[in-house]
């Protein structure tokens, strides 16, 4: 059960307008930004509850008066009954973001597996995907690095995702996506199964818990292959970066500047450092409390099959959908708020 405490989320509001309304607030403009996301995500729970609780007691009201059988009051009270189903799967939906990161932005990287032009062909259509979805929630989509492969699709995709929740709602993507279709690429028409692998990582911001030794990098420039005109044909504008001790590769193109394209691949791999950081005291605290369930980053979490028949299904949470052409254009939600349902039931935030 979803739930919070309402007279504790008005003390936190109040204590975030404070620090809001605190003198040189906006030095610190990612600081402050994120206070303004925490406080208006806070505002906008309570608000929902209150308009919640204010039609509940109209619906009670109604309900127990001498004209609850009067047909134009069991319209209004139809009206009202409606209303608040909405209200409440709402805020539901938004309770449901329970996560520490959940308000960040996201790294999306997807990679194809073994099978060629096929496989990279699926990775290239689950980037399309990705991006419709973002177009539908008006996220800003942002590619940092794609590599074409050879004959069709690409070889590894990296973008970034600036949206309110935007991670909340794509970690329930990483994991192995599974393919399986008529392949265009296969003379005879025959039946292939294709794998891709999408990883995503929240944006954390500036961490305290990761410091990057300058010793530990290998910094490599070249041209870009991307748009961006004349310039990147002629600059070795993009950055590559090795983290040597965790084999961790980064990866921009998307700026003109060298400078600003290494400064994207820092920000990358210091989420990156601090997501490996945070799964490694995962899996010792569940190693400590014997927990036996793991959805590991090889794990196949979803099947997409086209032929013989249509259906999309995730493999952890049963949900399932035969309208294949319009999760590929980006109708993925139910899977997403599926996943979050799953965490909450479990008492997981992810």
């Amino acid at each position: 059960m979803i739930l919070f405490d309402l007279g504790k989320l008005e003390e936190r509001i109040a204590e975030l307008e404070r620090e809001e309304n605190a003198p040189g607030f906006w030095d610190d403009r990612k600081k402050a930004v994120a206070v303004v996301d925490e406080l208006n995500d806070a505002k906008g729970k309570v608000s929902s509850l209150k308009k919640i609780q204010g039609d509940y007691a109209d619906f009670a009201g109604i309900l127990s008066s001498d004209e609850a059988s009067d047909p134009e009051m069991q319209e209004l009270m139809s009206e009202l009954s409606d209303t608040l189903g909405k209200e409440i799967k709402e805020l539901r939906n938004i309770l449901l973001f329970a996560g520490e990161y959940d308000s960040r932005n996201a790294t999306l990287e997807i990679h194809p597996g073994a099978g060629g032009t096929e496989a990279q062909d699926w990775a290239d259509m689950l980037l399309r995907m990705y991006q419709r979805w973002g177009e539908k929630h008006h996220f800003k989509v942002i590619p940092l690095a794609i590599e074409a492969g050879d004959e069709a699709g690409l070889k590894s995709a990296t973008v970034k995702i600036e949206g309110h929740n935007a991670y909340g709602l794509l970690k329930s993507e990483k994991g192995v996506h599974r393919l399986v279709r008529i392949s265009p690429f296969d003379a005879n028409a025959r039946r292939h199964t294709s794998f891709a692998s999408v990883n995503v990582i929240p944006e954390f911001g500036e961490v305290s818990d990761v410091v990057i030794d300058p010793k530990d990098l290998r910094v490599d420039t070249f041209r870009s292959g991307g748009a961006g005109g004349q310039n990147v044909n002629k600059v070795s504008s993009a950055v590559r970066i090795t983290h040597i001790p965790t084999g961790i590769v980064v990866q921009c193109e998307i700026e003109r500047s060298q400078l600003m394209n290494k400064a994207t691949c820092m920000q990358m791999l210091t989420d990156r450092l601090m997501a490996l950081k945070l799964e490694a005291r995962e899996k010792e605290l569940k190693s400590i409390v014997g927990e036996q369930k793991n959805i590991e980053w090889g794990s196949q979490i979803r099947s997409y099959v086209f032929c013989p028949y249509t259906l999309v299904k995730d493999n952890r949470t049963g949900e399932e959908t035969s309208d294949v052409n319009g999760v590929m254009d980006g109708n993925v939600d139910r899977f997403m708020y599926a996943y979050l349902e799953m965490l909450s039931r479990e008492g997981r935030k992810g």
